[in-house]
């Protein structure tokens, strides 16, 4: 493998989306916007509703530009690891401030450590919970095999 490759870091897409002038005129319609996201067109609306997307309307119809392209991709990260609405609305406000990209990046770093701890408490409860469901389980099944 060559050095470049093995120096290439991936800008996870919850730091924000990247700038791409090809599509920055590019429009997608709320059908093209599900299908390449794998969403339905009520998610589309339903965080057009709170404030997360902006498209532009023409009609009745949905327009998404390269904004709210990069928007939905850090909603759909932002929610795969967790985050509430409220949590991905300031990532969004952080990713697009004036904030310089190395102090956002730590913010954003701060912002996944502290999901990580939740999640870690998490699952550490689910664990006690499942082995006291365990034992129930294991105490009912010699009742049952008793009787």
């Amino acid at each position: 493998m060559n050095n470049i490759a093995m120096n290439i870091v991936a800008i996870p897409d919850i730091a924000g989306p990247v700038d791409d002038a090809a599509t920055e005129n590019e429009v997608l319609a709320i059908s093209e916007m599900s299908e390449l996201f794998g969403v339905t067109l009520r998610t589309l609306r339903f965080y057009e509703e709170k404030g997360l997307l902006h498209p532009v309307r023409r009609g009745a119809r949905r327009f998404y530009g390269s904004r709210d392209v990069g928007r939905m991709r850090v909603i759909l990260q932002a929610k795969k690891i967790g985050l509430t609405l409220a949590e991905i609305r300031r990532v969004i406000k952080l990713v697009e401030s004036e904030t310089p990209k190395a102090d956002q990046y730590r913010e954003l770093q701060g912002i996944c450590q502290a999901q990580q701890e939740m999640l870690h408490e998490q699952k550490t409860l689910l664990d006690e919970q499942v082995t006291e469901v365990d034992n129930v389980l294991a105490a009912l099944n010699k009742l049952v095999a008793g009787n």
